[in-house]
């Protein structure tokens, strides 16, 4: 990208998380089904995914749906949600630019309650880049950063690890992002009311920078992609130091 050709790799996030909030305010406020909106935000998905590829951001979480949403909305809205994941792999997997750009998709969180057909599709996705060594996606579904902990703290006694050898490093190959580095920036949109993280990425976040915009995510640009990436730039990361 032309706008930051001037700024040094290494001030530029290596890991973004994304949390794409807004969907549903943004099909009412066009007088549309809430589905529709659900439609609209995984077309933009496809569009910003490649801006931050071309800005040089190698990893990407996508906070794609949350068990607090399953179990808060309603069947009709998360079969929905589900017929797009479905349609979405068979998209992928034809996308040239995926193999073009060897990226790499992993899907974590609690894959085991999701319906079979959506298990098996999300395992065919994982097969058919499994090979691909460039840009990385985590897409979470199912998630939620409690439980992640929680999961990684059960995988830890099941194995009967040594007290003294349970450590930071340890239990990060224990977490659902095990194959991630920490995660550098979320970006939040349809932030209208606070400023929330609703459990992402709870362990890898820990020295994150954060942005919170009001934009919902089928409004979120490439020209907001470039913004957030050259404000992040800017910002002095100490990191405990």
């Amino acid at each position: 990208m032309e706008e930051l050709k001037d700024i040094s790799k290494d001030r530029l996030p290596k890991h973004i998380g994304l949390i794409l909030d807004g969907n549903r305010r943004w099909a009412k406020k066009n007088l549309l089904n809430l589905n529709i909106g659900h439609l609209i935000g995984y077309e933009n998905l496809k569009k910003r995914l490649f801006d931050f590829f071309e800005a040089g951001i190698q990893y990407l979480s996508i906070y794609a749906l949350s068990l607090e949403n399953v179990k808060k909305r309603k069947q009709q809205e998360i079969i929905y949600i589900f017929r797009i994941i479905l349609d979405a792999v068979d998209s992928v997997i034809k996308e040239a630019t995926v193999k073009e750009e060897k990226v790499n998709f992993n899907v974590i969180g609690r894959i085991n309650l999701l319906p079979q057909e959506v298990r098996e599709k999300i395992q065919e996705l994982i097969e058919f880049t499994k090979d691909h060594d460039k840009n990385f996606i985590n897409l979470c579904i199912m998630y939620d950063g409690q439980e992640e902990i929680v999961d990684a703290v059960k995988k830890i006694i099941h194995d009967s690890v040594k007290v003294e050898d349970v450590n930071r490093n340890l239990i990060k190959k224990y977490l659902y992002s095990h194959n991630f580095p920490e995660v550098d920036y979320i970006i939040r949109t349809g932030m209208e009311d606070g400023a929330r993280i609703s459990g992402f990425l709870l362990w890898d976040s820990s020295y994150a920078e954060f942005k919170f915009r009001k934009d919902l995510w089928p409004d979120y640009t490439r020209e907001m992609v470039i913004e957030d990436l050259i404000e992040f730039s800017e910002r002095n990361r100490r990191k405990g130091k």
